[in-house]
């Protein structure tokens, strides 16, 4: 069943850039009211302009900055019929990552959504009906080189997405995961070498992925693949699990090759 944007009520975190303002462009553009909420205030004011929707400045992870969004939010649109969790961090490197950086990639990629999605089911529950739709990238799906905060977590958000499928489908509420793999986003640009080496000749750009969105609210596809070939990668990791972690291995190999590590 087709979601109808025209008159919905969107918001849409990490909006004032990269997916989030391609979302916001596309939505506005079918009738939908957005409210554009951001760390960088201006820059979410930018995009609300342009798209004649409501900016809100502010952290958009935190227990307290997701209830102020969606309060706010609700006060501007009456009711929230479609809450795009994009917000995003993907801080470089490993098991070495300081203690705080692992847990703010948690709170900004996964409990995010999950304090979100705690203070909009029992509205979407009431009225029989509502949209989550994550951002969560291809690392959910596969794994992120040179992220492990970023991969985990987005594993995490994936995880969560499929659980609040799973549990409120019958009940009205439709969740969907975007899972491109390199999008032309500031994000992409600060992996540097090594991310242009491993994402750089297939990325796209947001209004690629919108397309793809657009096309995924037709059929409430949960899966959302703005880069189809992942498909075929989820497959080969879930079936040939050791083909698909060499081949990864290798990739990191040449990485580090041209690094010079």
């Amino acid at each position: 069943m087709s979601f109808e944007l025209d008159g919905a009520g969107v918001v849409i975190t990490g909006g004032g850039g990269g997916i989030g303002a391609a979302l916001a462009r596309r939505f506005a553009a079918a009738g939908a009211r957005i409210v554009v909420a951001d760390l960088d205030g201006p820059a979410a004011e930018a995009v609300a302009a342009e798209v004649g929707g409501v900016a809100v400045a502010g952290d958009a992870a935190g227990v307290d900055g997701v209830a102020a969004l969606i309060q706010r939010a609700s006060a501007e649109l009456g009711a929230i019929d479609l809450f795009c969790a994009n917000a995003g961090i993907a801080p470089h490197g490993g098991p070495e990552v300081p203690e705080e950086v692992w847990a703010r990639a948690w709170d900004v990629n996964v409990m995010a959504h999950v304090r979100a999605a705690h203070l909009l089911l029992p509205g979407w529950l009431e009225r029989g009906r509502g949209r989550f739709l994550a951002t969560v990238s291809a690392a959910g799906l596969l794994t992120s080189l040179g992220s492990a905060p970023y991969s985990v977590t987005k594993h995490g958000a994936l995880a969560f997405a499929e659980w609040l499928s799973a549990t409120y489908r019958h009940q009205g509420v439709t969740v969907q995961a975007i899972c491109p793999q390199g999008v032309r986003t500031n994000m992409l640009a600060a992996t540097g070498v090594g991310g242009q080496l491993i994402m750089g000749a297939s990325a796209i750009e947001p209004d690629q992925v919108a397309d793809t969105v657009m096309e995924a609210f037709a059929d409430d596809r949960f899966l959302i693949l703005p880069h189809p070939e992942v498909a075929e990668y989820y497959a080969t990791r879930a079936t040939q699990t050791d083909r698909w972690l060499g081949g990864m291995n290798k990739l990191q190999r040449k990485v580090e090759s041209a690094l010079g590590e």
